[in-house]
């Protein structure tokens, strides 16, 4: 039996599982969506109160009574437009909802010659920032708000530009929504200011929620799987993810509620979230708003306000890629970056391959110098499992003799295998264990590559004009399976037929799935074979030659 080849039947089945997994990921997180339907929105709770507070969030504010407020199609006012160097944002007048969010510095999946949009009422999908206050006679995120000016935009030489809107049909109570844009930033504040003009306390409280439907992003393959969803982080339970179909069969398990943290919505390469400051306690949720929406927002409470005094509460939104680097904004933020459970590897690897882009100004060229380092860390490794490769190749007539000697006798030809295999050294799984500590590194840069959006429209050269996607005319996988081919003749033919067939399948078969990875990962792939292919070469001469006679270092 040859354990070699044993090896490669478990490496396929290996990819086969990877397969079959990936598939499994795809069905909980991108089932596609049932029609939508223009339903209701939701309240977000989320915000900072400048008078710092630790009060328990009011009895009437809660996700059923916010979610009873919803209970409407979403209202379509006059819209607001506001343009910044890396944005161009429209919030309604009913609620003071942002309803519309380009990115100016980031490319349509589709077409790279469009602004990326990520919030949007209309379109491929739904998804929506609102934000409103819950007590009497103040506003919600269905109120009507007016505005002094329609157009706004980042004036040069200022670092911000500022947008108030005032609540109209008031009791009680002068209500200032203020979005503040910030130049090259996808942070916005926003804020309520809260002025009491009646004749008893106001004791409100402010949510602030994103709300979407549960259609996959454009752009988005079932061959490449990602979370589209809500995620919560505290830092008592670290970062929880909380899937659509959970929320919808009332299986949702996330924190419930905590004096830090942030809610947030993903999608692949994109996260918006709101982010209160610390020591304010707050209230998480999520919903199923009816038709195809969903929710999750923060409920914060807000110092009680007495007659004549003004309050105001601030909560950050960012709205942008999803970075690593995000953990400066808001702890836990970077983890939006969902390199799965092998983060602890692809981790470093991405710092690694951000570093020699640092030096190279190319993503391709730094994966190439990416796979270099990594093929010189597993060079002894690698020798290892090459010389025994080898080694296997030198006594492959010997084998085939035993075959013929006791290919009727099973037991007989096993011993006579062992007693040659100690007789000449040979581990026959030699060749398998140490490739096998490898896979680990080739999944952990799958997601680096597939999960980080730096790589979203890198170029290498030529026709491979973005590496986080598929090569369009399938060029590298060909290539990659050609290396393969050409890896499969420098190992020992196997004595079996079926597996001698199942070798020359596998290029094949590697080539097929290969159609549907990143081309970064399948240069990879292609970079690594071809090194494979010259150290083994070497090692397998020096053997054959020592074989022979000759004195040839190996």
């Amino acid at each position: 039996m040859d354990f070699q080849k044993l090896f490669r039947l478990f490496l396929f089945l290996t990819f086969s599982m990877a397969i079959l997994s990936l598939w499994d990921s795809w069905q909980r997180t991108q089932q596609p969506a049932p029609t939508p339907i223009m339903a209701p929105r939701a309240d977000a709770p989320s915000a900072t109160a400048t008078p710092a507070t630790t009060a328990a969030v009011t009895a009437t504010a809660t996700p059923d009574n916010i979610a009873a407020a919803t209970k409407q199609n979403i209202k379509t006012g006059e819209r607001v437009v506001v343009k910044t160097d890396y944005l161009i944002a429209e919030i309604s007048t009913v609620g003071g909802d942002l309803r519309r969010l380009e990115f100016l510095q980031q490319r349509d999946s589709k077409n790279k010659d469009k602004p990326f949009v990520l919030l949007q009422e209309q379109g491929a999908h739904t998804y929506i920032a609102q934000t409103g206050l819950i007590g009497a006679g103040l506003p919600t995120h269905n109120a009507p708000f007016s505005t002094q000016a329609y157009e706004y935009a980042l004036a040069e030489g200022k670092d911000a530009v500022e947008v108030r809107l005032l609540a109209t049909d008031l009791t009680g109570a002068r209500v200032a929504k203020v979005y503040v844009f910030h130049r090259g930033s996808y942070l916005v504040d926003v804020s309520y200011e809260i002025e009491n003009i009646g004749a008893g306390s106001l004791t409100p409280s402010a949510y602030f929620q994103l709300v979407r439907d549960k259609s996959s992003p454009d752009g988005a393959s079932m061959f490449l799987p990602t979370y589209t969803g809500p995620a919560i982080y505290t830092e008592q339970d670290k970062f929880q993810k909380v899937g659509f179909q959970d929320i919808e069969k009332g299986k949702a398990k996330h924190s419930q509620g905590a004096n830090n943290g942030w809610a947030g919505m993903l999608q692949h390469y994109f996260v918006t979230a709101w982010l209160p400051k610390d020591k304010v306690q707050r209230e998480f949720y999520t919903r199923q708003l009816g038709g195809d929406l969903y929710s999750v927002g923060l409920i914060l409470p807000v110092a009680a306000i007495a007659p004549g005094q003004t309050v105001k509460i601030n909560v950050p939104l960012y709205a942008g890629p999803a970075q690593t680097s995000l953990d400066e904004v808001a702890p836990g933020l970077g983890l939006t970056v969902d390199y799965g459970w092998l983060t602890v590897l692809s981790t470093p690897l991405f710092w690694l391959l951000s570093y020699l882009y640092g030096w190279v100004y190319n993503w391709g060229v730094a994966i190439i110098l990416l796979t270099l380092l990594v093929k010189l860390a597993f060079f002894p490794l690698s020798a290892a499992s090459y010389r025994s490769m080898g080694k296997m190749r030198v006594v492959a007539p010997k084998l085939e003799k035993i075959k013929q000697q006791h290919g009727d006798d099973r037991e007989r030809l096993h011993k006579a295998m062992m007693e040659l295999y100690k007789t000449e050294k040979i581990n026959p799984l030699g060749g398998c264990l140490p490739m096998v500590v490898q896979i680990p590194v080739f999944i952990a840069l799958y997601w680096a590559i597939l999960a980080s959006v730096e790589l979203r429209y890198a170029p290498f050269f030529g026709w491979i004009s973005d590496l986080s996607v598929p090569d369009p005319y399938y060029i590298l996988p060909l290539i990659m399976g050609a290396t393969m081919i050409i890896q499969s003749k420098l190992n020992p033919t196997p004595p079996d037929p079926l597996q001698a067939k199942l070798m020359k399948m596998l290029p094949i078969i590697f080539s097929v799935v290969f159609f549907f990875f990143p081309a970064g990962l399948v240069l990879y792939s292609i970079v690594n074979n071809i090194l494979s292919i010259a150290q083994q070469w070497y090692i397998t001469r020096g053997l054959e030659a020592n074989a022979k006679g000759v004195i040839t270092k190996a």
